[in-house]
């Protein structure tokens, strides 16, 4: 039962927490019907391009000029048209929702465009005949713009509904312009609701942990981020520090409370507050977004990469929203005082330097109570 002056949460009883909308690909702004055209195409034009390499080795070549091949050549070139068959059967399934079955459209698009650099390399040595060439036109260079433009579409679908399905609205710039919110009329609940409604894995809300001391709540991408495990160890190794300043640090994850349980224990935060939001209601209401092409994958990240794995931050299996983009709060009596929206996911956080700046109140996000 919540306790005394907390709030009964989400129901459907609450008007400010409404039903989310949940995602429909095919009928998502993003989708355009030449893309299902265009993955029967491939699908019909590489099962037709395959069984004829498989079953007819020869007529291609003679088609191109080239020499019938025998013994290994023959059968490897065999074996590439059962390859392209088999694409071929991946890109009509790819068909009945192109969005959705984005992974296959995305390994098309890989072999479409390491097929041609290997064959130039290979050309250029000698061991294959250039005339080869003449199948990349039809085979590769032709679906580069259409599967590209499918991978785009289905990268702003996924920044539109988190992987719960529900739809992500812009709400850093509701906040902004609507900095005392009221009634929500979206997904999006109210900040000061969110705060009462959001528990840690003891079932606290984040407004009454506030009440005796300053939240610090750091917000996570997924537990398989590299950044977000060296952030783990930032905080680990800060901990003491902020603790005795009278500071309590919490986690903000999408990830159940299960999942991220053994994950914080490894890091040695295994007894501190974590509050599991994988509806993404209190990050909304917080204003984080999920980030762009850019600002998850873009170079500043890669090179942010690279001492965080040489520092021994691993790779690991996305344990929440890959494209969620960090950030954290000082949260104190219910009011948001600082925050920090991260630029790109590979950004480190100052945590001393934001409780600095902590009771300095910022437009972004209004301090509800």
């Amino acid at each position: 039962a919540p306790r005394s002056g907390e709030s009964a949460g989400h129901t459907a009883a609450n008007p400010r927490m409404p039903m989310p909308i949940k995602s429909d690909t095919l009928s998502s702004s993003r989708y355009r019907p030449w893309m299902r055209h265009w993955l029967l195409a491939a699908g019909v034009y590489n099962l037709v391009w395959g069984a004829s390499v498989v079953l007819a080795p020869d007529a291609p070549l003679r088609l191109f000029g080239v020499d019938a091949l025998s013994g290994t050549g023959r059968a490897i070139w065999q074996c590439l048209g059962m390859v392209i068959g088999v694409y071929g059967i991946g890109y009509l399934a790819a068909s009945l929702d192109p969005l959705r079955h984005w992974p296959i459209v995305l390994v098309g698009f890989l072999g479409k465009i390491f097929g041609p650099i290997g064959f130039v390399w290979c050309a250029s040595q000698g061991d294959i005949d250039w005339r080869f060439g003449l199948t990349i036109p039809t085979n590769d260079l032709l679906w580069w713009i259409p599967f590209g433009l499918m991978l785009q579409g289905a990268w702003l679908h996924a920044r539109e509904f988190d992987v719960g399905g529900t739809r992500v609205e812009p709400t850093r710039a509701r906040i902004e312009c609507e900095p005392s919110l009221g009634t929500p009329t979206s997904s999006t609940p109210d900040l000061g609701v969110a705060l009462l409604v959001a528990r840690n894995q003891h079932g606290v809300s984040l407004a009454a942990l506030s009440q005796s001391k300053p939240v610090l709540l750091v917000a996570l991408r997924h537990f398989g981020c590299t950044f977000c495990r060296q952030t783990l160890a930032d905080i680990a190794a800060q901990r003491a520090r902020l603790e005795a300043e009278g500071t309590q640090i919490a986690i903000l994850h999408s990830a159940d409370v299960s999942s991220a349980a053994p994950i914080l224990a490894r890091a040695g935060l295994g007894d501190i507050s974590s509050f599991a939001d994988p509806d993404h209601l209190l990050s909304r209401s917080l204003g984080i977004e999920r980030g762009s092409f850019m600002a998850v994958l873009g170079p500043r990240n890669i090179l942010k990469a690279i001492p965080a794995l040489l520092s021994g931050h691993g790779i690991g299996y996305p344990v929440g929203d890959p494209l969620q983009m960090p950030a954290s709060f000082v949260v104190h009596k219910g009011r948001v005082l600082s925050h920090h929206h991260h630029t790109y996911a590979g950004e480190r956080e100052d945590f001393p330097g934001l409780l600095k700046t902590a009771g300095l109140a910022s437009g972004a996000i209004p301090a509800h109570t």
